[in-house]
């Protein structure tokens, strides 16, 4: 998500930020979707912590721990 964006500077400071419109209309419904929001908030914190997990384990592996 905002992957593309221009950004419009006056006085060398940013002003403003330009999206493509089907962007902004996902974000827009994103952000007045609680559960959707939510969701994406949790996809978000999975993704952090899957960049900092040093080892992966196998499904075997995690059986194993929980029985």
């Amino acid at each position: 998500m905002l992957e593309h964006v221009q950004i419009i500077k006056e006085n060398n400071h940013p002003k403003f930020a330009v999206i493509d419109f089907e962007e902004y209309k996902h974000i827009k419904e994103l952000l007045s979707d609680e559960n959707k929001l939510e969701d994406y908030l949790d996809f978000l914190h999975i993704k952090k912590v899957k960049g900092k997990a040093k080892k992966k384990y196998s499904i075997d592996e995690v059986k194993n721990q929980i029985l």
